[in-house]
């Protein structure tokens, strides 16, 4: 079932701190796939807070980006919605589904699934407010004694959800333990209106599992996504034709890493981008041989040019070892 005029079936998922701008143009890059912003708070939006704002900005990316909005407040999700229509949101997300301490403190993001009442209210008037369509992530349940994501599942759509994001996990899993992609299953089985499956999509070949074991829509990706954004335009390349890719080799990774620090700098600056940049080349070089050092000296490196200097010599090391091995 398409959903929105999406031309594929995966979706990266929403992280914060991750998903940014930079981020989403590098992903796009490699290929097909739907992109989602970070969460962006709608008391913070609502005030025009700067930083909030340009997060939520998304009008001059070449491609359709799902804008994330995460409160608690129904009332707060009127103006919001209008904000992010107007600083181009192709649609938007409802994070119902979020289980970090300090948005669930604010009766936000997986604390929702606890009140269906007031999750219902958020989704009616963000539907009300803005001509876009509406979606929302959620989880399995609060947690392993209060699993309600069918029920959940039929408050959304009977509020005006075009689509629905299901995560296989309870909010006091947190990451942990295997995602039940069942509950994803029933959920699909429930409802009329699209369902994403999320949670242990890792590849081409589980994305085709969980999306054949739930019946569901489409996937979405998170974690497996950092240190490799190409992944997304892989998936969907494997959903469509069955092309199973070739791993990334040593060049391409440093090709991608440094990619991906010029477009740090353009979009925060040459001091943000090479903070960030520390926990992406972690994950960039998970797997490559003395990864663990190179990470414990880059991650101490206060200059940018010194920073670029390192991941060449580094690199190059690994080119020269492997033309050895030959």
């Amino acid at each position: 079932m398409p959903i929105l005029d999406f031309d594929s079936q995966v979706f990266l998922a929403p992280m914060a701190g991750i998903t940014d701008k930079p981020f989403r143009l590098l992903t796009s890059s490699f290929g097909r796939g739907n992109l989602v912003s970070e969460m962006v708070a709608v008391n913070a939006l609502e005030r025009f807070n700067l930083k909030t704002s340009r997060i939520a900005d998304v009008r001059d990316e070449p491609y359709r980006v799902v804008v994330q909005l995460v409160g608690g407040e129904p009332k707060l999700f009127t103006q919001a919605a209008k904000i992010a229509e107007d600083l181009g949101a192709y649609s938007l997300d409802i994070n119902m589904g979020c289980p970090v301490k300090k948005i669930v403190n604010n009766n936000s993001g997986a604390w929702l699934m606890r009140d269906l009442s007031r999750a219902a209210k958020i989704i009616e008037t963000t539907v009300r407010a803005t001509k876009l369509k509406v979606s929302v992530k959620f989880r399995k349940g609060w947690d392993h004694d209060h699993v309600n994501a069918v029920e959940f599942a039929k408050m959304c759509e009977e509020n005006g959800a075009s689509y629905i994001t299901v995560h296989g996990r309870t909010r006091s899993d947190f990451y942990s333990g295997q995602a039940d992609w069942n509950i994803i299953a029933e959920v699909k089985e429930t409802v009329k209106i699209p369902v994403i499956a999320n949670g242990d999509v890792y590849d081409c070949l589980s994305a085709q599992k969980i999306i054949h074991h739930t019946g569901a829509d489409a996937v979405m990706v998170g974690r497996a996504a950092l240190g490799a954004p190409w992944i997304i335009s892989d998936i969907d390349r494997y959903i469509k034709t069955g092309y199973q890719p070739k791993e990334k080799d040593i060049l391409s990774i440093k090709t991608v890493i440094l990619r991906h620090i010029d477009l740090l700098v353009q979009y925060y600056g040459q001091q943000t981008a090479l903070q960030l940049s520390r926990k992406y080349v972690c994950w960039y070089c998970k797997g490559l041989h003395d990864a663990k050092k190179f990470r414990e000296n880059y991650i101490h490196i206060n200059n940018l040019s010194v920073a670029i200097t390192a991941i060449d010599e580094y690199f190059n090391d690994l080119l020269n070892n492997k033309q050895e091995e030959k």
